[in-house]
């Protein structure tokens, strides 16, 4: 390999595909990291790198010695809640017109935070396919990001007994105090 080289990435397509962009919290992701090379190289592994980050707003005062007086300053400070990597392959020796799809399944945790976008916070989720290589920048995919949504409960229906109207036979629920269709009070709870 010329000394060149080792500072370009492999001429490799990785693409990632994923059926949708929006999962609930402690769901799974499945997709496909598709690889296709037009070089020789050795690969240590493929993975997918899972991210998710938070950005938060923030001021301070600086006192300015040429204003003599106390100035604000808004920054973003920015924070990385979860790094999660996913490995579907070992190391490899790729050649020209090598062409292979790796299933991956992703799982999101159910403790994470939704994905948010404010005005003073935003949280951002973002998934990549990688194609890691010793000495040599890695060959990605498109960044891909996620909408992470809170799930929803299972709502708990009680069963409701129904029992026969005494005067027009229609059934109604046991807890009610008259028929829904006549009118007709119950005679006995």
């Amino acid at each position: 390999m010329g000394f060149f080289k080792r500072f370009r990435t492999p001429k490799t397509t990785v693409t990632f595909e994923i059926p949708r962009s929006s999962f609930p919290l402690g769901s799974s992701i499945s997709g496909t990291i598709t690889v296709s090379s037009k070089e020789e190289f050795d690969a240590t592994e493929v993975r997918a790198e899972l991210r998710c980050s938070e950005k938060r707003r923030r001021e301070r005062w600086v006192y300015n010695e040429r204003l003599r007086r106390d100035v604000r300053h808004v920054y973003w400070d920015t924070a990385i809640l979860l790094s999660e990597d996913f490995k579907v392959s070992g190391p490899m020796h790729i050649v020209p017109g090598f062409k292979k799809m790796f299933p991956i399944k992703v799982d999101i945790p159910a403790g994470g935070r939704e994905t948010l976008d404010g005005i003073d916070v935003s949280v951002s989720w973002f998934i990549k396919g990688v194609v890691a290589v010793n000495d040599r920048p890695d060959p990605t995919s498109e960044t891909i990001e996620l909408q992470i949504i809170r799930a929803a409960m299972p709502t708990a229906k009680e069963e409701v007994k129904m029992v026969a109207c005494e005067y027009c036979g229609s059934l109604m629920p046991a807890n009610s105090s008259s028929c829904p269709v006549c009118g007709a009070p119950r005679k006995s709870l």
